[in-house]
């Protein structure tokens, strides 16, 4: 982290989340870009809550990361449209993170992800601060992540292409990591795969980007999870009805034999009853029946 030379003299202390803006104020979202958000965010709570029994670890949405003091403030922060930092506090001080900053903190997001609205130049610039001059402001995105903001993952979706790259920071530099046997990034601190998901999520259809456990099986959202409960919940309960109408249909077929048995008694009674009114009958006349 560095103080600008444009910054005043005088200085006596950095600020902090609530003194540093938490907008450029342009617009910098598509109609894609806030349900992917919400995907990754919704998709790897659970994971992250056992991963962090305490609570203690903060994701950001288009959220700010100060590494430099600049005039105005807004040139010294990158805006990862995802990002995930382990073990630190969820709110500062009862306060709602406005922003998150490096000279505060320290502690460097575990994985950054840019969505590419362009032609991704802009992800994977890697302009050096030493190049800046009054025509550029900013170093490249990709410089800041890899030399100053230092993600142990940065990744690049392209929705357009389908594509997700990732990159891993090993001795101060990031390196492409490989995709595994089922096209997935492994983000192994996380426990956790990174990659693209053709589907539909919400009302469109779209090339996501999503994460899967290490054994390759898609992380889902709650919804996606009560959608399961729900249909499991309706398989177990026709499964019962289904049982219930066999108990029935077993009872009526068991009603029906004792009819069929008692109706066979019966018809059984009535001709042990006619066959000993013959044999009385044939007595009677001086003939015995066990002769015939």
């Amino acid at each position: 982290m560095t103080i600008a030379k444009s910054s005043p003299f005088g200085i006596t202390s950095l600020p902090d989340h609530t003194q540093l803006p938490d907008s450029d104020g342009t617009f910098v979202k598509n109609f894609q870009e806030h349900p992917q958000s919400i995907l990754l965010t919704d998709s790897i709570k659970p994971t992250l809550e056992q991963l962090h029994p305490d609570g203690q670890y903060a994701i950001g949405q288009d959220c700010g990361i100060y590494w430099r003091l600049t005039d105005p403030p807004e040139r010294g922060a990158e805006c990862p449209d995802w990002f995930y930092v382990a073990n630190v506090p969820p709110s500062l001080d009862g306060q709602c993170r406005r922003s998150y900053v490096l000279w505060q903190e320290f502690i460097p997001p575990l994985i950054a992800i840019e969505f590419v609205s362009g032609d991704g130049s802009e992800e994977r610039d890697r302009t050096p601060l030493s190049q800046m001059g009054q025509d550029r402001q900013k170093p490249g995105k990709f410089w800041v992540y890899e030399q100053v903001i230092r993600p142990g993952f940065y990744a690049i979706y392209e929705v357009q292409r389908a594509s997700v790259e990732v990159y891993h920071l090993i001795e101060n530099h990031y390196e492409l990591v490989r995709a595994n046997e089922r096209g997935h990034y492994p983000i192994e601190p996380m426990g956790v795969e990174l990659g693209i998901w053709q589907g539909c999520y919400g009302n469109v259809e779209l090339p996501w980007l999503r994460w899967w456990d290490s054994a390759g099986n898609l992380l889902l959202t709650g919804e996606e999870r009560a959608v399961i409960e729900r249909e499991r919940a309706e398989t177990e309960r026709q499964r019962a009805e289904q049982a219930e109408q066999r108990v029935e249909q077993a009872e009526i077929e068991l009603q029906q034999e004792r009819q069929r048995a008692e109706v066979e008694r019966q018809r059984a009674e009535v001709e042990r009853q006619r066959a000993e009114r013959l044999a009385e009958l044939l007595r009677s006349q001086g003939i015995n029946p066990e002769e015939l």
